[in-house]
């Protein structure tokens, strides 16, 4: 086929490439461990080169020149790691948190494998989904197959000191602070690729909420919503971990923010975070308001609540709107568990308006988070983004079945958390 093409055209593009050197770079690759994800070129100008070169690899990292800089800080107090250490652990497949879970007292085996490290946990994040967790329902295939996961370590987020680290780990050093989003949040210590491990300034509450509740926000509303400026956007469950971060973000984006919780409290935080029209379900009606006030509709919708909720706010989107389904926090914790809704008439509903109903999983954007939480944090550090946590205290692993108890009551007001090791806490804020 190359030979039909002129060579005239061919000379000026390079020429033919021998398919023994494609062979012998595929070989090459497959060969060396060392190049594993790397992406190699092959021309007859240069020959083989590896992409990316080292310089066109800072660009590309999880961790950017300045996170490592950070990482490899010695800035808090090194960890005396203990013989023995607790967790949350399910041992049977339940929505119902307490029931699924136990706590696991488990002794810490060394020596460590090499490209691993091992985070003394100091505060962690508590999530609606945690239910969805103990039930199975993020393990694909039936009940049975996803029986033979258990036991598994519970708990998505949490930040943390690193303890110690295996002896290929070069990018950090005992005693720097850091975040993780991986199975196994509630404990006192947790055993990680670190690789996985996020850079923070502190290891603070603040940057608790702002890992799955932040990041889901963030990403969201820039991929899913492709947000701008001049747009009215709705969010239900505003007053929650996610729900605060995707209202400020929306108005400093330059937009009109229609929020709608349930409570005095709540309102008036939404109201202090610049909400442009707060919706309490206690005292008005959703649907009415919507109707009246935003006859044109929502641009964007962030909604976390499903079922009615989710019918109404599809009703009160806009031609080419845009909803974006991050949850459904009113089905998980049904008699019978999450249990999938049929939607009828959805497709006519979105066709006739050219509009987009979009999900959003986080743990499929990891190649954002390093990104976005740099921007939280220099949002927040900057004062121009504020960090809602539930005043209610949980303290220790013991405490963390109340914590997914309380957050699914509907009384919490910003992110829930719970203080693993306060005495350490306390360390940490003289500091």
């Amino acid at each position: 086929m190359g030979g039909q093409v002129s060579r005239v055209l061919i000379d000026a593009l390079g020429g033919f490439l021998k398919m023994e050197d494609v062979v012998t770079g595929a070989f090459e690759l497959i060969e060396d461990v060392s190049k594993a994800g790397a992406c190699l070129w092959i021309s007859k100008r240069r020959g083989m080169v590896y992409w990316p070169t080292s310089e066109e690899e800072k660009s590309y990292l999880v961790y950017s020149s300045k996170s490592k800089k950070t990482l490899t800080k010695n800035v808090f107090p090194s960890i005396q790691t203990p013989e023995f250490f607790e967790k949350i652990v399910a041992h049977t497949l339940s929505h119902n948190f307490r029931n699924a879970t136990r706590i696991d007292r488990v002794r810490l085996r060394f020596p460590m494998k090499p490209h691993s490290a091992l985070v003394k946990i100091i505060y962690a994040g508590v999530n609606a989904s945690d239910v969805n967790f103990t039930s199975g329902r993020y393990f694909s295939g039936n009940a049975k197959e996803a029986s033979a996961h258990l036991p598994f370590d519970v708990g998505f987020e949490a930040v943390g000191i690193v303890a110690s680290v295996g002896d290929s780990v070069k990018h950090i050093k005992v005693g720097t602070a850091v975040a993780l989003m991986t199975f196994g949040g509630y404990a006192e210590f947790t055993l990680v690729p670190a690789k996985n491990l996020l850079p923070v300034p502190r290891p603070d509450p603040e940057v608790v909420a702002m890992l799955t509740s932040g990041l889901t926000a963030s990403i969201s509303l820039e991929k899913s919503g492709q947000m701008t400026s001049g747009q009215v956007v709705l969010v239900t469950a505003a007053a929650g971990g996610t729900g605060q971060f995707a209202v400020q973000l929306a108005k400093l984006a330059g937009n009109k923010v229609v929020a709608t919780c349930g409570g005095a409290s709540k309102a008036a935080l939404l109201a202090s975070l610049g909400v442009d029209r707060v919706i309490n379900y206690q005292h008005e009606k959703i649907k009415d308001v919507l109707k009246k006030e935003f006859p044109r509709g929502a641009d964007i919708i962030y909604e976390s609540v499903g079922g009615d909720m989710f019918d109404l706010c599809l009703n009160a989107l806009a031609v080419h709107g845009r909803l974006i389904v991050i949850g459904m926090i009113s089905q998980y914790q049904a008699d019978d568990g999450w249990m999938p809704r049929n939607y009828n008439g959805l497709c006519e509903k979105i066709l006739g308006k050219s509009q987009t109903v979009a999900g959003f999983f986080l743990i499929q954007y990891a190649d954002l988070w390093q990104k976005h939480l740099d921007k939280l944090f220099d949002l927040y550090a900057s004062r121009k983004l504020k960090v809602s946590l539930d005043p209610k205290k949980f303290i220790g692993v013991a405490s963390v079945a109340d914590a997914v108890e309380y957050l699914h009551s509907g009384k919490s007001v910003g992110k829930v958390v719970v203080c693993i090791d306060p005495a350490y806490s306390q360390t940490l804020a003289k500091l």
